[in-house]
Parts: C-alpha cells; structure tokens; sequence
C-alpha cells in the first residue's frame, strides 16, 4: 500500500493513536515533500479523513512553514511520542477522587489506568466508554459505565469533571459530545473542570476556526465533537503540568497555514 493511501486509511480508522498516526503521517509526507503543491494536497486530503485532530493540523502547518519540512516531520512526531501530558493528568490528580469522564479520550484514558485509587464514572456518549470501562475494570479499577441521561447526575456526585481536547482555541476546546452538559452542571456546581490537551492541539484563532468549521454541522445535536468554552473550564493540563485555563491561549506553538483548508 502506498504510504499515503495507507496513512488516509489509518485517519479514518478513529481507534489509531495520536502517536502512531502521527508518526505514519510524518513517514507518508514527507515523501512528498520536495514538492510544495503536492504536498498542499497530501496534507488536505488527510485533514479531511481526521479533521477533529489538532496534531495532525500542527505537523502539517510545521511542515508547510518550516524551512525543512522533512525535518519539521520528524521533530514533529518525536514531540508526540515524547508527550508528557499523560504522566502530568497522572501526578496532578488527587486520592479517593470521584472523576467524570466522557468518552474514551487517549491521555485521559492512559493517565487513570495508573492510578487505583480513583472511581471514574464514565459516560458513553458516542460508544466508546464501555471500551475504557472494560480495560479499567480488567486493571482492577473501579469504573462505572453512565448513560447520558445520567450525566448531569454523575457530575453533581464527582469532585471533578475531566475532559480531553484533541484541539483547542484560544477561548474553547473541541470535545466528545456530551461535553459542553458536563462541563457546564460542573461550573454551575462549583465542581472543577480539568482540559487535557497534549502536545500539538494548542491552535491560534484562525487554525482553530478553520478545523471548528469542518467538524462542527449545521446541525451539531447529530455531531461527534462539540465546542465547549474555556471559561467552564478551571484548568488545563499540558505536558508542562496544569495551569489555569485562561492562560491556555499562551500555550500555542502551531503556526498559521490556511492553505491547509480548502
């Protein structure tokens, strides 16, 4: 299989990890990037099978404005594999805590799986949460699956709401559908909200807006991935550690390529 037709394979494949793909990715482009149009294409064509994925939109703006755009790959998916994110969200959370989660997110998922000592209700919006109430159940870890009519309910019995963002803006995070309710019983509660974004989904405002627009709908109840706005959120963590989420916006490191969106 041609690298590419293999790496558009593996974006639509949603169970492939950021690392593994983002590595692929950095294989596949930079086969193609001596030639800038070609390369344009390539990057396009694969934002379109994952558009929800920050990362892959920073590899490819890296590789379009670098010097180097091989060089830019590579640099690019070592950060990723090197992603501390994981071990901080791990460090950061307290004992005998009470944690709703939505969905199946990949840090969030690794970084509870290391620790025991935690109840994680998680609530399965788009069929993914059983698969992490079954490998926290199989770790010994003490996890409840809740429906999304019991949401809200979840959260008012939580001490903390923790959400992952594959990219987030300057004043909001795309997240699992479900999200936004979550977040917001929590705000209203004066629960904490806690963000997990890794290396590569920090996007300036108009990167951000260019990928909202392609995975949000016009009719966003039907949608996987909703906005949720920062200011429900009382911290984000990154892999330098949790800071407060306002100062999220001062995180980004993705440089502005809107050639990548048609």
């Amino acid at each position: 299989m041609h690298p590419i037709e293999r790496l558009r394979y593996m974006a639509r494949a949603g169970d492939v990890g950021t690392a593994s793909l983002v590595h692929e990715a950095a294989i596949a482009l930079g086969a193609v990037a001596h030639d800038r149009s070609e390369l344009v294409l390539a990057c396009r064509q694969l934002i379109e099978h994952r558009p929800s994925s920050g990362p892959l939109v920073w590899l490819a703006a890296r590789m379009l404005t670098g010097p180097d755009p091989g060089s830019e790959a590579w640099d690019a998916a070592e950060a990723i594999a090197r992603d501390k994110t994981g071990r901080e969200v791990t460090h950061a959370l307290a004992g005998d805590t009470g944690i709703v989660v939505v969905g199946a997110g990949e840090l969030v998922g690794a970084a509870l799986l290391a620790r025991g000592d935690i109840e994680v209700f998680v609530a399965d919006t788009v069929g993914d949460g059983g698969g992490l109430v079954y490998r926290l159940d199989a770790a010994d870890r003490l996890a409840v699956d809740v429906p999304l009519a019991g949401l809200g309910q979840a959260v008012l019995h939580a001490d903390l709401v923790l959400l992952e963002t594959d990219a987030l803006g300057p004043d909001s995070a795309l997240c699992a559908i479900g999200s936004l309710q979550a977040a917001a019983v929590a705000n209203a509660a004066g629960i904490p909200v806690w963000l997990v974004a890794g290396v590569g989904r920090c996007l300036p405002q108009r990167m951000w807006e260019a990928l909202r627009d392609m995975v949000i709908s016009d009719e966003p109840w039907d949608d996987l991935f909703e906005v949720v706005p920062v200011e429900l959120m009382t911290s984000v963590i990154g892999p330098g550690g949790p800071i407060p989420a306002a100062e999220a916006r001062f995180r980004t490191d993705c440089p502005v390529a809107l050639e990548l969106f048609r």
